[in-house]
C-alpha cells in the first residue's frame, strides 16, 4: 500500500474510532511506525487530526440532543465535567468514558473553542505518548 493510502487509513480509523464506533487506531498507527512507512511526526498530527475531528463529532451530535433535567444518577463523566469544565476533555481518549465525556461536553453546550483545545491536547498526549513508547522499543530491540 502506498504512504499516501497509508496515512488516509491512520486519519480514517482515528476519526472513526473516536466516534461511538468500535475501532482502534493505535494498533494502525504502531504498525505504521514499525514499517517505517512515514516520518512519527507526521503519523502523530494526522492520527491526531483524525481523533480530534471523531470528538467534536461526539460533541456535535451532543449539541444536537435536546437539553434536559440533569440525571439524578449522575454518571461520572458528568461529574468531571461539571467539576473540570471542558479541561475534563484531555481525557477524551479514554476508551468508552471518553465518548460519553464528548458528547455531554455537547449535551451541556460548554463553549467550543476551550472543548476542541482539551480535546486536542488531550488526544495529541496520547499519540505523542504512544509513539514515543513505540520509537524508544524499536531502539532498544535487536
Amino acid at each position: 500500500m502506498s504512504e499516501g493510502w497509508q496515512l488516509i487509513s491512520l486519519f480514517w480509523s482515528s476519526l472513526l474510532s473516536a466516534t461511538l464506533l468500535p475501532g482502534s487506531s493505535e494498533i494502525l498507527l504502531v504498525t505504521l511506525l514499525l514499517a517505517g512507512s512515514a516520518q512519527p511526526f507526521l503519523l502523530v498530527l494526522i492520527a491526531t487530526a483524525g481523533n480530534t475531528l471523531g470528538g467534536l463529532t461526539n460533541i456535535i451530535l451532543g449539541r444536537l440532543l435536546p437539553p434536559a433535567q440533569q440525571p439524578r444518577g449522575k454518571p461520572i463523566a458528568m461529574r468531571w465535567l461539571q467539576r473540570y469544565g471542558t479541561a475534563a476533555l484531555l481525557l477524551s481518549w479514554v476508551p468508552v468514558v471518553g465518548d460519553l465525556l464528548c458528547v455531554l461536553a455537547g449535551w451541556l453546550r460548554l463553549p467550543w473553542r476551550s472543548a476542541a483545545f482539551f480535546l486536542c491536547l488531550g488526544k495529541a498526549l496520547r499519540y505523542i505518548v504512544l509513539t514515543g513508547i513505540t520509537l524508544q522499543g524499536m531502539a532498544w530491540w535487536p
